[in-house]
């Protein structure tokens, strides 16, 4: 069995440094970040293409660690790129009718995803309540893990490396991540 490629996808305004996709981008081989070109005003059709483009740039399945609005657009990538995920994390996904920066991903697809997922939430998420989370994870067919009183997942809430979602990621790729080694650069 090939060995997936781990694709980072950050939400809205990215994932800075210190949050614990960057810092898994930095020290892990074999992960790859996916760049938006426009993070602040962000559109569904520009960052499902650039998604969609990671997916397909290399040969071999992907597990995709989606955060905060980059779970909303994975549940909206197109048919050939969907093909080739073999699963996703989905952290703390946003809710885009909550903001109107964020509506042209809304509606949510509330249809079964076809490939393993695990859904983090947060009981105290200020972006997505729980409940909702909960209807994601039900819709997408996907594994829930209830984080109490963890924000929003990201470094403001204190998620730096954050050793949980290494290992639930581990759960879906049947592995640990390697560290790089020293001087090498993200595939």
């Amino acid at each position: 069995m090939t060995t997936p490629r781990i694709l980072i996808v950050p939400g809205w305004r990215n994932s800075g440094p210190g949050h614990w996709q960057s810092l898994w981008a930095e020290q892990f081989a074999g992960v790859e970040r996916v760049d938006q070109d426009d993070w602040i005003t962000p559109s569904r059709a520009a960052w499902t293409a650039s998604i969609s483009h990671a997916i397909l740039a290399r040969r071999g399945p992907v597990v995709v660690v989606a955060h905060s609005l980059g779970c909303i657009a994975t549940t909206h990538l197109p048919p050939e790129a969907v093909e080739r995920i073999q699963g996703a994390l989905l952290v703390a996904p946003a809710d885009p009718e909550r903001r109107a920066v964020l509506s042209d991903f809304a509606p949510v697809p509330y249809a079964r995803l076809p490939y393993r997922s695990v859904l983090v939430a947060s009981s105290n998420d200020p972006y997505c309540p729980v409940r909702l989370a909960g209807a994601y994870a039900r819709a997408w067919g996907s594994e829930l893990v209830r984080m109490p009183d963890a924000g929003h997942i990201n470094i403001a809430s204190g998620h730096g490396d954050w050793p949980l979602g290494l290992a639930l990621l581990a759960s879906l790729t049947g592995r640990a991540l390697a560290p790089k080694e020293e001087g090498a650069t993200a595939a």
